[in-house]
Formats: C-alpha cells, structure tokens, sequence
C-alpha cells in the first residue's frame, strides 16, 4: 500500500525519467547537426589545433554519444574510461587541460542553445527540461575534466621518475664494479631514489666497489649530506665499499661546516682517481686479502 506522501515523489521521479528519457531522443534524432555544431564552435575557439579536422571530429562523434548514453543511463563510467583512454592520446600531442574543459563546456553550450531554440514556444516544458539536464550536464562535465587531470598527473609522474632514473644511471663498469654519475639537483627525493637505485644495482650484479661521482652537483644541504652518507653505510652493509668522486671544494666545506659525520665516506679528487682506486680494492680482494670496513685498506700486520 503506497503512502500518501511518497505518491508526490514516485510522480516526480516518473516525470524526470520521461522528461530525460524525451531529451536524449532529442539529442539522438539531432546528432548530426548538434555535433556539426560543436566542432564549428570548437575550430571557431581555435582549440585543438594539434588534431586534424578528422580526427576531431572522430573524438567529437565518440565523445557526443558517450556524453546522451550517460545523459540516459546515468552512469559516467563508459564516458569516464574513454576520456581517460582520449586523455593518454591527446596529452602527449601538448593539448592542455583548459583546451578540454573548453570543448567540454562548448557542448553544454551547444546543446543547451538547442533546446532553448526547440522548447521556446513552451516556457514551462523548457524549465522541465532545463531542470532534467543541467545537473547532469554539470557532472558529466566534472566527469570529463577530472579525468583528464588525474591522467595528465599520472604521465607527469610517470615522466618525471623516467628523467630521474636517466639522471642517476647506475652503470657497471666491468664485473663486481659499479659507477653512479650524479648530475643536477640532489634534493631530498631524489637522494632517496638514488639510494634505492644504488642497493637493488649492488644486489643484482653482486658489486663489491661502487664509485659515487658527484662532480656534476652543484650544492648539497645538510639532509642530502647525511643521506649520502647512509647511502655509503646501506651499500657497505650489502658488501660494497664505496668511493665518492668529484667533491667540490664548495661542497667538501658545506659539508665539514654542517658537521656531518664523514668516518663512513672515502673520497677521492677525480672520477679517473676513483676508478683507479677500485680497481686497487677489488685486486685486494682477489688477492683474498680482507679490507678494514672503514679505511677499505688492508689491516696493519
């Protein structure tokens, strides 16, 4: 038995579904002409431009009939993927993101003027019908826009760790030895990174020596000081002894003026010095002869 107070509701509910459901047939029977619209309007803003005329109006065409199927439906998922899948494609070719919040909003605009243009004669039908798609229109619209930016940040993210792992190659030298080239900017995430990168090099090719050259950093603060200097005690606790070149003496004073402890580092003044000094370990160590941890020279007889 229905309540009273729930008729009004179910009424109003059943009014919505019809006035959508009298939308998107709209929408559909003008497809053509609505979507040859949106693209004027789209060349007409200059937005795009990195596409051809035939490739937007293909992305148009998809993006149109995905746009009346959520209008139906209500649901954003199917429009959610494409734009998703559209946004991996567009991105790389430079299209930024207020370029598809503007195609985005220019087909709100058009479809809205069209139904302004069908419904005129009927005032109130027009509000009805008004009422069914903008809220619709408003979350499609976030949708779209959201996606877009959530996949534009994971291709920067992706971009910016593939810079850094070509920033700080870890490159074997010949067999047990290992050099990383530090070049640019050594902050704080980035030290983290090279320490990560360094130990999972040392494990995969059972390094012995690693040569740290940082003659292209140009200052450290005193976190990336101290990092550094984990970076050299993780690697001698795996077994490697590590030699850091290249030391500026802008650096050298940095670091002796932020007092950072320095028991654990052997340095020497150049990368050619450094790899002549490993070469002289790992004979050492082929000679069977074992190394002080520290000093990473043979113990006094």
């Amino acid at each position: 038995m229905t309540s009273e107070g729930s008729a009004p509701v179910q009424s109003a509910q059943h009014n919505h579904a019809n006035l959508l459901e009298e939308l998107v047939s709209y929408l559909r029977d003008n497809r053509t002409e609505l979507r040859e619209e949106w693209v004027r309007r789209i060349t007409d803003a200059e937005l795009l431009t990195v596409m051809t005329p035939e490739e937007i109006f293909s992305e148009v065409t998809a993006v149109y009939d995905n746009y009346v199927d959520a209008l139906q439906t209500g649901s954003v998922e199917t429009l959610q993927d494409y734009a998703r899948d559209l946004s991996e494609r567009i991105i790389p070719r430079g299209v930024e993101t207020d370029e598809v919040l503007g195609i985005v909003l220019l087909l709100r605009d058009v479809l809205a003027r069209s139904l302004f243009a069908n419904y005129l004669q009927d005032p109130s039908k027009l509000h009805e019908i008004l009422d069914a798609y903008e809220p619709a229109a408003n979350r499609i619209a976030v949708t779209v826009g959201v996606s877009f930016v959530e996949e534009r940040e994971r291709i920067i993210r992706e971009q910016q760790d593939a810079i850094r792992d070509l920033s700080t190659p870890v490159l074997q030298v010949r067999d047990r030895l290992l050099i990383l080239p530090i070049i640019g900017v050594l902050d704080s995430a980035r030290a983290r990174q090279l320490t990560e990168q360094l130990l999972a090099a040392i494990q995969s090719n059972r390094a012995k020596v690693v040569v740290i050259d940082i003659t292209g950093v140009g200052t450290v603060d005193v976190t990336v000081a101290n990092h550094l200097v984990q970076t050299v005690e993780a690697s001698r606790l795996m077994g490697a002894s590590v030699i850091i070149t290249g030391l500026s003496s802008r650096i050298a004073q940095t670091i002796v003026d932020l007092d950072v402890d320095l028991t654990m580092m052997r340095t020497v003044g150049d990368l050619q010095g450094g790899l002549e000094e490993a070469e002289r370990l790992l004979a050492v160590r082929d000679g069977g002869v074992s190394l002080d941890p520290i000093r990473m020279t043979p113990p006094e007889s």
